[in-house]
C-alpha cells in the first residue's frame, strides 16, 4: 500500500489551543492560520498539555506569517518503519505530471 494512501486511511483531527480534539482536520474556521492537526492516535497518546503546547507553537507561528509549522518533539508523526514523515525537496522540473511519471509524496 503506498505511503499516501496510509495517511488518508488514518483519521485525523484538529486540535485547539486548550489541548482538547475538537473535530475533523479541515474543519477550521480561520483559513489562514489553522489549528494543529493529528492523527486521532497519536492524539489520544499525548496529555492534554502536550496536544495545548503543539497547538500554541502553530498558531504562534502561523500568526507571524509561517505556513509550515513543526510540531513539538512529543508531537511529531512518525511512520511505522520509523522515518519521519516529509517530503524531499530536490526535485526536478516544475511539477507537472507526465506520462511515465506520477507525483508522488516521498518519505525519507
Amino acid at each position: 500500500m503506498g505511503e499516501l494512501k496510509k495517511w488518508r486511511d488514518q483519521d485525523w483531527v484538529r486540535i485547539g489551543t486548550d489541548g482538547k480534539i475538537k473535530g475533523p482536520c479541515g474543519t477550521s474556521k480561520d483559513k489562514k492560520n489553522p489549528d494543529r492537526c493529528l492523527p486521532r492516535s497519536k492524539a489520544q497518546s499525548l496529555s492534554q498539555g502536550q496536544r495545548a503546547s503543539t497547538a500554541k507553537k502553530k498558531k504562534k507561528e502561523g500568526g507571524q506569517g509561517k505556513t509550515v509549522v513543526k510540531n513539538t518533539p512529543d508531537a511529531e508523526v512518525k511512520l511505522r518503519s520509523g522515518g519521519l514523515a516529509r517530503r524531499r525537496r530536490h526535485h526536478k522540473g516544475c511539477g507537472a505530471v507526465m506520462d511515465d511519471r506520477r507525483k508522488k509524496t516521498l518519505y525519507v
